[in-house]
């Protein structure tokens, strides 16, 4: 792409694309993030070639590492279409409720803006927010089978929780929601980046 230093890396290690954007505004940090299956990293402008090519190589470790794309590493890209949704929920569902939790359908929505996610056990239909598109794949995933606990168990309550309990990012998903929510309530802007690191110096 124009303005790419050169040798930097054009594709990540599982062949998805790679995005350089220089920013005047960002002045210290580097982020990087996932945009519609592309690997995006964000550095300040003022960056020379070496330190693009370094920083664009370590953010790109830090992604792979974290699973961001999909479940820890192994380079799903998240579900996008309805299908794909759905898909991904029969899969937690095996995964983590023994399959038991069998929706009838499961689609984004873009009519809910107070919840994540909302499930009608006696139709058996699953929908999530369409905000959740952008966030990562662990936090979805989390929504996703929180929806499917409720088809089982449609309260709140000790044996719904027990149902969440073997997914391992539960609380880390919890916590990542509920900042998100604090942050929109009080107009602060919701960060995108799912990692993002200071340069020393």
């Amino acid at each position: 792409m124009p303005g790419r230093a050169a040798g930097t890396p054009t594709t990540t290690a599982d062949g998805a694309p790679v995005e350089v954007r220089r920013s005047a505004r960002r002045r210290r940090t580097v982020a990087a993030f996932w945009e519609n299956g592309t690997a995006v990293v964000a550095i300040p402008a003022h960056f020379s070639g070496a330190q693009e090519r370094e920083w664009v190589e370590r953010m790109l470790a830090k992604l792979r590492a974290q699973g961001s794309r999909g479940q820890k590493g192994n380079g799903r890209r998240r579900p996008g279409s309805d299908a794909a949704l759905a898909s991904r929920a029969a899969e937690l569902s095996a995964t983590y409720l023994g399959g038991r939790a069998e929706p009838g359908s499961v689609r984004w929505v873009t009519n809910q803006n107070s919840r994540w996610g909302s499930a009608t056990p006696s139709e058996g239909t699953i929908r999530l927010s369409h905000k959740l598109q952008q966030m990562p794949q662990w936090v979805i995933d989390y929504v996703l089978l929180h929806e499917l606990a409720h088809l089982l168990v449609a309260a709140h309550n000790a044996a719904f929780w027990r149902l969440l309990a073997a997914y391992p990012e539960t609380e880390r998903a919890k916590a990542f929601l509920e900042g998100v929510s604090f942050a929109t309530a009080r107009g602060l802007p919701a960060h995108e980046d799912d990692v993002e690191e200071a340069p020393a110096g």
